[in-house]
C-alpha cells in the first residue's frame, strides 16, 4: 500500500483554492454586483446545498439556460459539488429544441435567467421538470434552502457535463465531458493565455458553449476577475474595455470584426494591451492587422465541442515578431499545434496514414488524449462513426476538419470536410477564397459555399457583407479575386447582405448552402 494518496482531479478545486488564497479579491463583476472569491465560493456551496435540498442526487442532470452571469459561474461549481452533471443550454434555441435536449439528457431540474424564464418554462413543461429562476429575490431565497455543500469528486473520469452540439445536420448530440479533462483543459487555457491575479477576463464567449472553453474554471484558477457580459454589444464591450481595465477576452472572428469596426473603435487603441483568443473559424490576416492596430494581441486557437474547446494553439515564437507584417499575419492565421495538455495532433489521409509536412497535402485532423470527450451520450453509432482506429488499438477522434501540415509541424485548416468545394475535380478551399475577399477594403466579412452546377459539379458562391462606407460590385470583386487566385476559384456569383450566424458567432454555412440550392 502506498504511503501517500492522490486527489481525483476536478475543476471545482480551483475555486476552493482561490477562496483560500484570494478571499478578498474581486472574483465576479456582474453589472452592479461584485463578489469576492470568498463570497463566490460561499454562494456556489449554498447553491449546491439548495440543489440537494430540491432532490438533486449524485449523477442527476441539472440543466442551465443562462446568459453570461454570476449565476452561470456559480452553476459551474455548484452542480459538480452536488455530485450532479451540468447540462449548459444554448440560449438561442427554441422551446422545442430545448425540450429535446432536456429529455435526451434526463435533466431533473432547469435553472434559467429571469429574462429566459418564459422559454425555460415551456421547455421544462414539455418534459415535466421544475424551473428555478436565477436572479432576483427568488433566487437569493433559493440559495438559503439547504446547507452549504461541496462533495468531493469520486472519479476524475466520471461525467462532469453534457455539452450538446449545434445540431445543424440533425439532432444535437450530447458530448460527455469528464472532470479530469476539464481540470487539465482549464490549466491549459490559464497557462496559454497568461491570466493571473491581476487579469480581468471579459465574458464575450458564451459560457454555455463548451463550458466556456473551460474558462469558468481557468479564470478562477488564476485568481483573476470574471467580468460578465450577457449580450455581445460592441458599444458595451468598448465601454468595459476602457473602464474596467479588461486584459483578456475570447470570441469568434465575426465578433472581433464587430469590435474592430464599431464606432467606438475610432477613439483609438486600448491601453494596456488586451490579449484576445479567437477560434471557430480562421481569422483573416486583414482582421488580425486591424486588431493589432487597436493594441489587441490575437492568439488563434482551434477546437471543437468534442475537445473541451481549444485543442490546439498557435504557439507564438518571439523571433516571429521581427518578420514583415504580412508574413507575420500569415503565421498568426494558422491553427498551430496541440495545447500543453493535448496529445500531438495528426493530419491523416483517407487510408489513415499521416500526410507529409509539405503545407500542401490535405488530410483530416484527428485527436486523442485527456481533452477529448468520453463519447456521445447514448449514441454508440455516432461515437463509432467519429472514431479512427489506429494500428496499436487506440482510438482517434475524427474532427471532420481538413488541414495541411507545415514543415515546422504547425497545422493550418483548409476547410471543414463538408465545406470543401469540388469544382471540375479540383478542390477549392472556401477559407482561402474568404481570406482574399476579406482583404478588399469595402468588404466587412464573407462566406463562400458551393452551388450545384451542371457542368462543373459545384462552383463557388460568395456571400458578402460590405462595410457601412464600402461600395463595390460583382465585377470589381471578381477582378480582385482573379488577380490573386486561379480562375476556377473565383466565385461565380456574389450575394450581398448580412450573414446568418450561430449564438457563438460562427457563420451558418449550412443555411447559405440551402439558399444556393433552393
Amino acid at each position: 500500500m502506498a504511503p501517500f494518496t492522490f486527489s481525483q482531479l476536478t475543476p471545482t478545486s480551483f475555486l476552493q483554492r482561490s477562496a483560500r488564497v484570494f478571499p478578498e479579491r474581486t472574483a465576479v463583476i456582474d453589472g452592479d454586483r461584485r463578489f469576492t472569491y470568498a463570497e463566490f465560493a460561499d454562494r456556489s456551496r449554498r447553491l449546491a446545498g439548495a440543489l440537494a435540498a430540491r432532490g438533486i442526487s449524485p449523477g442527476d442532470r441539472v440543466a442551465a439556460l443562462c446568459t453570461n452571469s454570476s449565476a452561470m459561474l456559480e452553476l459551474h461549481n455548484a452542480v459538480p459539488w452536488a455530485g450532479a452533471v451540468l447540462v449548459p443550454l444554448n440560449i438561442r434555441l427554441s422551446p422545442d429544441e430545448l425540450g429535446y435536449i432536456l429529455g435526451h439528457s434526463g435533466a431533473r431540474l432547469l435553472v434559467a435567467d429571469s429574462q429566459l424564464a418564459e422559454t425555460a418554462g415551456q421547455a421544462a413543461a414539455s418534459v415535466g421538470i421544475p424551473v428555478v429562476v436565477a436572479g432576483g429575490a427568488e433566487y437569493e431565497e433559493f440559495l438559503t434552502g439547504g446547507e452549504p455543500l461541496a462533495l468531493s469528486c469520486p472519479d476524475e473520469r466520471g461525467l462532469l457535463a453534457l455539452n450538446y452540439t449545434s445540431g445543424t445536420t440533425g439532432r444535437p448530440k450530447g458530448v460527455m465531458y469528464h472532470h479530469r479533462g476539464a481540470y487539465l483543459q482549464a490549466l491549459a487555457m490559464a497557462m496559454h493565455t497568461g491570466v493571473g491575479p491581476t487579469s480581468r477576463y471579459l465574458w464575450t464567449l458564451p459560457m454555455f458553449h463548451c463550458d466556456g472553453w473551460c474558462f469558468p474554471w481557468a479564470v478562477s484558477a488564476a485568481g483573476a476577475t470574471h467580468v460578465c457580459l450577457p449580450r455581445v454589444e460592441p458599444a458595451r464591450i468598448w465601454q468595459l474595455l476602457r473602464d474596467e481595465g479588461i486584459t483578456h477576452f475570447s470570441a469568434a472572428p465575426t465578433v472581433l470584426t464587430m469590435i474592430a469596426n464599431a464606432a467606438e473603435a475610432q477613439a483609438g487603441p486600448v491601453e494596456p494591451r488586451v490579449h484576445v483568443q479567437t477560434g471557430g473559424a480562421p481569422p483573416t490576416p486583414t482582421l488580425l492587422a486591424r486588431m493589432a492596430g487597436l493594441n489587441m494581441a490575437v492568439t488563434h486557437l482551434y477546437g471543437l465541442t468534442e475537445t473541451y474547446g481549444p485543442l490546439a494553439i498557435n504557439q507564438w515564437h518571439p523571433e516571429w515578431d521581427e518578420l514583415p507584417g504580412e508574413e507575420r499575419a500569415q503565421l498568426q492565421a494558422r491553427q498551430g499545434t496541440g495545447n500543453v495538455v493535448a496529445d500531438p495532433l495528426r493530419v491523416v489521409a483517407k487510408d489513415g496514414s499521416d500526410v507529409p509536412a509539405d503545407a500542401e497535402t490535405i488530410g483530416e485532423i484527428v485527436a486523442r488524449g485527456n481533452d477529448v470527450m468520453l463519447g456521445y451520450y447514448e449514441d454508440e453509432e455516432a461515437t463509432a462513426a467519429a472514431t479512427l482506429a489506429d494500428g496499436d488499438g487506440s482510438g482517434w477522434f475524427r474532427t471532420g476538419d481538413l488541414a495541411v501540415v507545415h514543415p515546422d509541424g504547425y497545422l493550418e485548416i483548409r476547410d471543414r470536410s463538408k465545406d470543401i468545394i469540388i469544382s471540375g475535380g479540383e478542390n477549392i478551399s472556401s477559407v482561402e477564397v474568404e481570406r482574399v475577399l476579406d482583404a478588399h477594403p469595402a468588404v466587412l466579412e464573407s462566406a463562400v459555399v458551393g452551388e450545384p452546377d451542371e457542368k462543373w459539379g459545384e462552383v463557388p458562391v460568395a456571400y458578402v457583407t460590405l462595410r457601412a462606407d464600402g461600395g463595390t460590385d460583382d465585377a470589381e470583386l471578381r477582378a480582385f479575386v482573379r488577380s490573386r487566385m486561379a480562375a476556377f476559384k473565383v466565385p461565380k456569383r456574389f450575394v450581398f447582405g448580412e450573414l446568418p450566424k450561430t449564438s457563438t458567432g460562427k457563420v451558418q454555412k449550412n443555411l447559405l448552402r440551402g439558399r444556393s440550392t433552393g
